[in-house]
């Protein structure tokens, strides 16, 4: 799988597309946290306008998602993904939602439905691995989606890992030209299938591939 990118964008093609695919990206992203919007509803709040009958914390999932999207859009094409930028994610996903956001957690989490318990993470050690991941053998593709499972299983944050992961996984593949991840709403409950499984063995090379195989979407000429 590694061998080779699905996509490979010039920067205003893959700023572009990031923008057109961003109600989708919220639209598939809210849903890990069991918002209920119909995706017209969820274009609805993107634009910045009120739905009736829906909470302000459902309200809140899509608006974070939205800011968290926009300040990708900004990064500059110079820009090397690190540490902080998925900090800095963070901090607009898990914003008003955690404990404290746009930090590494503290403290233990446990996942729900899997035995596997993250440990607390270290930064230097979070650091070295982001770099072993990014300086790895394999496609800029293969190094954003095995980086945004490493995310996720570690739990590096106190809440939103998931989102934030895959948000910063498609800052990386829009500085790099890849296209975006997406997993929809009609591919969920197979990828936590694989997502709960992977979390038990630490073997990622099958949600990867999946992941490759399903959820890399970019322009096709």
């Amino acid at each position: 799988m590694n061998s080779s990118n699905k996509y490979n964008l010039n920067e205003r093609e893959a700023k572009f597309l990031l923008k057109k695919s961003i109600v989708g990206l919220i639209h598939s992203a809210s849903r890990l946290e069991n918002v209920n919007t119909t995706f017209p509803q969820t274009k609805t709040i993107v634009e910045g306008m009120s739905v009736s009958g829906i909470s302000m914390d459902d309200v809140q999932v899509i608006l974070n998602l939205k800011n968290a999207y926009q300040y990708v859009l900004k990064l500059s094409n110079d820009t090397t993904f690190n540490l902080s930028t998925a900090c800095k994610i963070n901090s607009f996903i898990s914003y008003n939602e955690s404990l404290e956001w746009g930090v590494l957690r503290t403290g233990n989490v446990g996942i729900h439905g899997v035995d596997y318990t993250p440990t607390i993470p270290i930064e230097s050690e979070v650091v070295s691995a982001i770099n072993e991941i990014m300086s790895s053998e394999g496609s800029l593709t293969y190094k954003a989606l095995k980086y945004m499972y490493y995310a996720m299983r570690t739990q590096l944050f106190w809440d939103g890992n998931k989102r934030t992961a895959i948000v910063s996984t498609n800052a990386i593949m829009m500085l790099d030209g890849l296209g975006i991840v997406n997993i929809s709403e009609q591919q969920l409950e197979y990828w936590n299938q694989l997502l709960s499984e992977f979390y038990e063995t630490n073997n990622d090379e099958t949600i990867i591939q999946w992941t490759y195989d399903n959820c890399v979407h970019g322009i096709d000429y």
